[in-house]
Formats: C-alpha cells, structure tokens, sequence
C-alpha cells in the first residue's frame, strides 16, 4: 500500500449532505480575481497524488471535477493522454479556456453529479481540488464508481481557514470578522452569516462528512492539517504536513479576502456599504483590515504603504485518495 509522500500531507475526509450547488458559489465572484488571489498547489501535492496512483503509462485519462480555471488540468496534463475538465461554472470555464493552450484539454460546463458525456470505466484517475464539499453524492458516487476504471484512482483535496504565522492577534481578529458573532464594528455585522452551507461547514470540519463507499472504493487514506490559530506558528512535526503555503503582501491578501464566497454575500447584502477603493467609507474588509493593522505597530507605522508588507500565510489542507475495487 502506498502512503503519501511526507512531504506532501493534506487534510481530507469525506460527505453525504447534500449541499448548495458548486455553480451558485461560484457565479458570486469574478472568475479572474479567483484565478488572481487563490493560493497555488505546491509540486509536492502532485507528486503526491501521482505516486499514490501508479499510472502504468501516460496515456490514460484524467477527469478533474469541479475545475475552476484549470490550475489542476494544466499541472497534471503531461503525466495523462487526455484530460476532461468540467466545472458548473460557465464563467470558470471560459476563464480556464483563456488561460490555456494545452490540445489534450478538454473543458466543459458540467456537475460531478452528471458524467453522462464521460463512458463507463473510462478514467483512470479522477480529482476534486477545493470542490468536493459541495458534490451531492447521493449522485456523485454512483456516477464516479461507473466511470473509473477498477485499479484507477480518486484523489480529492481542500485547503481552509489560513493564519498569518507569527501574528496570533490578527488571526483572532481575522477569525472573528470571518466567523465571530459580534459586530467588527458598531452596526457592521461579520461575514459570519454568509458563508454557504453546509458546503463550508464541511470544509471547515476536514470533509469528515466525504466518505468513499466501501463496496466501490479500496485503500482509503487520509491526511488532515491544521494550523494552531493561538500560537500562529507550525510545530515541528507539522513541517512536512505544511504544504499549502504562500509568502505574499498585505494588499494581495486583502484581494484574496474579497473573493470569499462570504463577503460576495455580505456585499450583496450591504449595497450601501461601499469598499473605499470604490470611493465608500469602507466595507468589512476595510475594516477588518483597519483593526489587524492598528494591531502590529510595524504595519501601522508603514502609513499608507501597509499593503506592500510582506507575510507568511498557512492553510488548514485536507485530501482524500481511494482506489476503485
């Protein structure tokens, strides 16, 4: 039995609620401030996932489930002969469209839960990167046991919740805008109440709630992440589990925080609550951002050019791989 390579852990469990549609998450932000902001997946995630598979050759087929704008598609590509890519987003495949030149690609507007263009036992391995928690696998499962193949593989992976290492104050405060009860400030309520359930609730939980039916699935592993929000920082036996991780500014993690699925709801229902970057006296990122830079007194002696400080951000990560019996 192949485990995962240590330096490539993730956080991965498993579903049965049947949660909102992939394609009503999405449809809520641009497609290109996703592609912009998300973190990347590390080299290592790959290896990972393809050691775990074992393709005897390259020409087999890849189907990658909920795509967004192809990251996966494109990374993989060179180990497989074909690559079918769906996402229930139209604006997501246009996007991944754009952004690549890859023959053996193939992008489609389609659900995990409807495979029905895909033929019987046809894939060899198929992936779910930060989708699988909102697949209703009442459908999904039997769908994925008749389209791959018996030895073929499934690799599913999430990534939640990140910290900004050596600040522990501002990931409480962060915390709090994000999922707090109270106010972030007077009459400006958090991003608490929008988040999409119970997809995120899912995520959030490690997708303890997706799990592969045993009668279809074999060789079930799982390996889960999670950053200590208190200490903001990585013990070191949690080094190599680390792996989605990213160095960036202040201002590219505020952008990163306006493509939560959360604050696409808090804006909709706050229209009056203008970001000032639109000329408004500030939305709940502003001031979340207003209250994590009063808290670091290096950030809030940078003035106006706080959003070119650079930080170390961490995820929570999750992955799921299962053979077909």
């Amino acid at each position: 039995m192949t485990k995962p390579n240590a330096d490539s852990l993730f956080d991965c469990v498993s579903q049965t609620a049947t949660p909102l549609g992939l394609d009503s998450i999405r449809s809520t932000f641009s497609a290109a401030g996703y592609a912009a902001f998300r973190p990347a997946y590390p080299p290592s995630l790959f290896r990972t996932v393809l050691a775990y598979h074992r393709a005897p050759s390259a020409a087999g087929t890849l189907l990658d489930l909920g795509c967004g704008h192809g990251l996966i598609a494109r990374a993989l590509s060179p180990e497989f002969g074909r690559v079918v890519a769906i996402d229930p987003s139209g604006g997501m495949v246009q996007q991944a469209s754009k952004l690549t030149d890859d023959p053996k690609i193939t992008f489609r507007q389609a659900s995990s839960e409807d495979l029905s263009f895909v033929a019987d036992a046809s894939v060899d391995l198929v992936v779910a990167g930060q989708a699988s928690h909102w697949f209703d696998y009442t459908r999904a499962w039997p769908e994925l046991a008749r389209v791959v193949r018996s030895g073929g593989s499934l690799a599913f992976w999430g990534y939640k919740d990140n910290i900004l290492l050596g600040f522990p104050e501002v990931n409480q405060i962060l915390e709090d805008a994000c999922y707090g009860e109270d106010e972030v400030a007077p009459g400006m309520e958090s991003m608490a109440a929008y988040w999409e359930k119970p997809g995120r609730d899912i995520l959030r939980n490690s997708l303890r709630a997706v799990v592969p039916p045993p009668a279809d699935w074999t060789d079930i592993q799982r390996v889960v992440f999670d950053p200590n929000r208190k200490t903001s920082s990585i013990a070191p036996e949690d080094e190599d589990r680390a792996w989605l991780h990213k160095r960036l500014k202040l201002g590219e993690f505020e952008g990163y925080l306006r493509t939560f699925s959360a604050f696409s709801g808090w804006r909709d229902a706050h229209p009056a609550s203008k970001s000032r970057a639109e000329g408004g006296r500030g939305d709940v990122v502003d001031v979340l951002f207003d209250k994590m830079i009063e808290a670091v007194p290096a950030w809030k002696a940078k003035g106006e050019a706080w959003r070119e400080v650079e930080v170390d951000a961490v995820w929570g990560t999750v992955i799921i791989l299962a053979k077909r019996a």
